[in-house]
């Protein structure tokens, strides 16, 4: 469960905390795939960078890339965790939100343990088997992201979390044993809103995030 939290980083974070969301329906409930295991090694996808001299707020609160009421919260966790940079982060989650998209997709529960944390993951699980049980394989699409901001930022403690809002374009298409189309159409991409929240011990030495929560925007 490294974030949306695990956030280990690909660009910049990679072990983000991803989808509670799982539990809801949300009209794009057919999964993704993500990458194997010894990928992850080459890539840190949601872990903090050291920053530059001459680096501070001007820098990491970027135009576009959090919300007005989002910003006493960034400065916040930025004053707790010096490493924490914006456009880095969301770069980090945009990676994060793909790769657990497609990783539900393929019912890969093992690269959903390493981004999610228990509670995520138990909803992602519970969805996988509910799918399995009735022989569908999803076959979905992430077409692009749209728009990726942050919403909320509150440090606790040691405790930072940071909540994004997604906006996205997913083809959603569900199969059954012999690939025929139950739902969907890969022609017909549906948007998303989402709110992702990913959450880290500031205090550890881990520097992933991990997924914590997720909601309809």
């Amino acid at each position: 469960m490294y974030v949306i939290v695990i956030l280990a980083m690909i660009a910049g974070f990679l072990a983000l905390r991803l989808y509670s969301v799982l539990g809801k329906r949300t009209g794009h409930e057919q999964e993704p795939a993500l990458r194997p295991a010894e990928e992850r090694a080459k890539v840190t996808v949601l872990a903090p960078r050291p920053m530059a001299e001459g680096g501070g707020d001007s820098v990491r609160l970027a135009d576009g890339l959090i919300t007005p009421t989002a910003e006493a919260g960034v400065r916040a966790l930025i004053a707790a965790d010096r490493s924490f940079d914006v456009p880095q982060f969301v770069e980090g989650a945009k990676s994060a939100y793909k790769m657990v998209l497609e990783a539900f997709w393929r019912g890969d529960r093992q690269e959903l343990e390493w981004l999610c944390d228990a509670d995520v993951l138990a909803s992602f699980e519970e969805a996988i088997a509910a799918r399995e049980a009735d022989g569908h394989v999803l076959d979905n699409r992430l077409v692009r992201i749209d728009k990726a901001q942050i919403v909320s930022a509150s440090v606790d403690g040691r405790i930072a979390e940071v909540a994004l809002r997604f906006e996205a374009d997913i083809s959603a298409v569900t199969r059954d044993q012999d690939g025929n189309v139950v739902a969907g159409s890969l022609t017909d991409a549906v948007g998303t809103r989402d709110i992702w929240t990913f959450t880290r011990d500031i205090r550890s030495a881990d520097p992933n995030w991990k997924l914590s929560e997720t909601d309809e925007a």
